[in-house]
């Protein structure tokens, strides 16, 4: 029988996370619906075989807050990918316990509709409510394992929001 790896053999899940800005400089956020603290994250998720990083982070982005891809217009991509490791009680929990952590590719992006194009109700919901937040406020907002991930995305975005 096989033994399960331990969390140093895991790998990175391949992900790519939006911070999506409005015209007032405020950074879009969602409350997960599976998760019980209050956190709140932007939006992120799995890039699928195969798929570029842009189509995947356009594709989250709908599916995660029903904005269409004509109403976004990527302004950056960090320079480089941004990591973070699960706490140790949930690795082997999330993800098929497949992986330790997430890689993630970062876009900042305008949004250019209005308010009215979210729709947080979509097909898979993946958010219970959705605000626009300050970007100084987003380390505090976030679960305490990504609070780096994102200070470090608001360092590199802060002076393109």
């Amino acid at each position: 029988m096989a033994s399960m790896p331990n969390e140093q053999e895991l790998g990175y899940r391949p992900c790519v996370g939006i911070m999506l800005v409005n015209m007032d400089g405020k950074v879009f956020v969602g409350q997960r619906l599976d998760n019980a603290v209050e956190a709140w994250q932007m939006p992120q998720g799995g890039i699928d075989e195969g798929e570029e990083a842009k189509d995947a982070a356009f594709r989250e982005l709908e599916e995660e807050t029903g904005i269409a891809p004509a109403l976004v217009k990527i302004i950056a991509t960090a320079r480089d990918e941004h990591f973070y490791d699960l706490p140790p009680e949930l690795v082997g929990k999330l993800w098929g316990g497949k992986y330790r952590g997430q890689r993630q590719f970062w876009y900042l992006a305008r949004f250019l509709g209005q308010d009215s194009d979210v729709n947080i109700q979509t097909r898979h919901p993946e958010f219970r409510e959705w605000k626009w937040a300050t970007p100084d406020s987003l380390p505090e907002l976030i679960v305490p394992f990504k609070r780096k991930l994102y200070r470090d995305i608001l360092q590199e975005f802060r002076d393109l929001i």
